[in-house]
């Protein structure tokens, strides 16, 4: 994997969310001194959860122009609208019901409750993102992508043995018969979540410790998803001291 890769350890959970949300606002912050947008791919999960809440009760939240961010989900559980399992769900209530995103610019993933079929749905969002993507794109340029991780390794909805994880035709896969409820859900493909300008990966926990030992030590991707991962520019790992009691000292970052 590239030497770009990083993992920046944090004493627990809480110090974890507080850093990934301040580089973010950082990081968004000179992204839009360069450029229009800005398009970020959220996660769910309890960590990702915890970082959308730390960017909010940050005191430098508003120094973002929200309404030039763009949002995209990297997976999404086949839920209804507003049912709280589904990770949109949850991002509303840490972060995006409190700053001021355009409407138009927030991409969810299509619900049961709005579309036939799972299959549909994915094939809708496969052309949301085509819609919003250059000319002879397929998706848009992703300059940050938050990522979970699974004690298993999954990333996404990409779970080991799975079929979505070969998957290189398709923008977006319709999950079936996942190993963790709820079975059906829709998920970016590996190459698109590749595309990514930046890849931050927020893990925290002792169940998690042996999924990023293997993933930085090259596992199979089909066997350990997150193996897999790696974003153009960089992928960054930020982890608690719990999660990285496997992670080899030389591998550590000591800064960003």
């Amino acid at each position: 994997m590239s030497n770009a890769r990083r993992v920046l350890v944090h004493a627990d959970k809480q110090a974890l969310a507080g850093s990934v949300a301040a580089r973010f606002i950082t990081k968004v912050v000179d992204l839009l001194d360069q450029q229009a947008e800005v398009n970020v791919v959220l996660t769910g999960g309890t960590v990702g959860t915890a970082v959308l809440e730390a960017i909010n009760s940050s005191p430098a939240r508003n120094s973002i122009d929200w309404s030039r961010l763009i949002l995209w989900w990297g997976d999404e559980r086949w839920l209804p609208t507003g049912d709280a399992e589904r990770n949109d769900t949850q991002a509303k209530a840490a972060l995006l019901d409190h700053v001021a995103l355009r409407p138009e610019n927030i991409h969810w993933c299509p619900s049961p409750d709005v579309v036939d079929s799972l299959d549909e749905a994915a094939l809708i969002y496969s052309a949301e993102l085509a819609a919003a993507a250059p000319d002879g794109a397929a998706f848009p340029r992703f300059d940050v992508t938050f990522l979970g991780v699974g004690p298993d390794g999954h990333v996404a909805s990409l779970f080991p043995e799975s079929p979505g994880i070969l998957v290189t035709d398709a923008t977006v896969i319709a999950v079936r018969n996942s190993p963790k409820p709820p079975p059906d859900r829709l998920s970016l493909s590996l190459p698109v979540l590749n595309s990514s300008d930046r890849i931050w990966l927020s893990l925290a926990g002792p169940d998690k410790a042996s999924a990023l030992g293997l993933a930085l030590a090259g596992a199979s991707t089909l066997e350990v998803p997150v193996a897999g991962i790696e974003g153009r520019l960089r992928t960054v790992f930020f982890v608690d001291s719990e999660a990285a009691a496997e992670v080899p000292e030389e591998l550590i970052a000591v800064e960003y």
